[in-house]
């Protein structure tokens, strides 16, 4: 697996969080300066200098499990709060939305337009707030410098390791689905026309070289579809046009988003089981996590009255049914990470884990039972 995955990964996931939330926040008439609030918090701590030093250091990718808790934790970094079940269906949507995205980039080095795409996003969410600009800027900075430079294998490389992790994701999306982008089994429909990667020409011609290079013969042949060029090549640079539009706010143009859990998709078939046998990772992982979990700085809310609690269904009937009605395997259990016996051992560990215990709680509607770190491995 590409060590320089997790980062895009991470930047995409949060890219879609933000524009669901959004949408979510003005449907529900949330007031301005909350709603500013809640993504100003989401984005502050989505951008700690710390957290992302974390996040970029050279790492395979975390469990689905793993990803999920982080952004449960980023998730509720402000006054808002969501139960379980909205939780749920936000992680579903950002998941699949960026799977779809994946996906289109047939040219394996787009996946770093459509970074660019939503990083171009959040720093328009946050333009009014000078010292968050200037941590997504630092980010932006970042990403150029990292991954402009990588070869296409490299970043063909990236692109399947985010379609392994994606490969058994097939939660059916009502946008996808009225577009006719998606199956009723949550499989995503390619099509066979639009425009050709840039660099590349249209397929239907074959030529036929010798071994000295000279051209020999040309065959025709139908493509089978409906094919373009593309005219430019989107911008890598911080600022300009990506050409692109995968990585934009799909929900810009109002309309209901749900995530179908009924029919086929209940199917064990649909949703493999997660593995119960032992992980000889999972120790590993877990302490990965902290370290980068420890760099969540979530403060906890001076007033509770102050919090609000938002709503991804159309009712808390809906949200209640789709809670008790969701698969177990496609149920995520939120890993409580303490690390209290462990001040000898890894003090540096202990240091991090005791400002992320420190940092607020969780929520009520997501919270554990709060096992010891060494206990939850040694039963691993």
């Amino acid at each position: 697996m590409s060590t320089r995955t997790l980062p895009l990964l991470f930047i995409n996931l949060g890219g879609e969080m933000l524009y669901i939330l959004d949408q979510r926040l003005r449907a529900q008439n949330i007031p301005a300066d909350k709603a500013k609030k809640v993504m100003n918090d989401i984005i502050s701590t989505m951008f700690n200098k710390k957290f992302l030093e974390e996040l970029f250091k050279p790492q395979e990718l975390y469990s689905k499990k793993a990803l999920r808790t982080v952004f449960d934790r980023l998730a509720h970094a402000s006054i808002m709060r969501l139960n379980q079940a909205s939780m749920d269906k936000l992680y579903d949507l950002m998941t699949m939305a960026f799977k779809y995205q994946v996906l289109l980039c047939t040219r394996p080095k787009d996946i770093l337009l459509v970074s660019f795409n939503h990083m171009d996003a959040i720093k328009d969410f946050v333009k009014d707030s000078p010292s968050i600009l200037g941590q997504v800027d630092e980010t932006f900075q970042q990403l150029i410098e990292m991954y402009t430079p990588l070869s296409s294998g490299e970043f063909q490389l990236i692109r399947q390791t985010l379609l392994i992790f994606f490969q058994d994701m097939h939660i059916r999306v009502s946008i996808f689905l009225k577009d006719k982008v998606q199956n009723s089994n949550g499989r995503f429909v390619l099509s066979t026309s639009g425009s050709v990667p840039y660099g590349t020409q249209i397929p239907g011609l074959i030529r036929i070289f010798s071994c000295t290079g000279e051209e020999l013969s040309r065959l025709q042949f139908t493509n089978g579809g409906n094919y373009t060029s593309a005219l430019r090549e989107g911008s890598f640079e911080n600022f300009g046009d990506r050409v692109t539009k995968l990585g934009t706010n799909m929900y810009s143009v109002s309309r209901p988003v749900e995530t179908l859990m009924s029919g086929t998709s209940k199917n064990s078939a649909q949703h493999p089981k997660v593995s119960t046998a032992p992980n000889p990772l999972a120790k590993e992982e877990l302490n990965l996590l902290a370290r980068l979990m420890g760099g969540l700085e979530v403060h906890k809310p001076g007033n509770p009255d102050s919090g609000f609690r938002v709503n991804l269904f159309s009712t808390d009937e809906e949200e209640e049914e789709a809670l008790s009605s969701r698969p177990d395997e496609l149920c995520y259990g939120v890993i409580s990470i303490q690390a209290t016996k462990d001040q000898q051992v890894n003090a540096e560990l202990t240091k991090i884990m005791g400002e992320f215990s420190e940092s607020g709680d969780q929520s009520p509607s997501v919270s554990s039972k709060g096992d010891d770190l060494l206990a939850m491995m040694d039963g691993l």
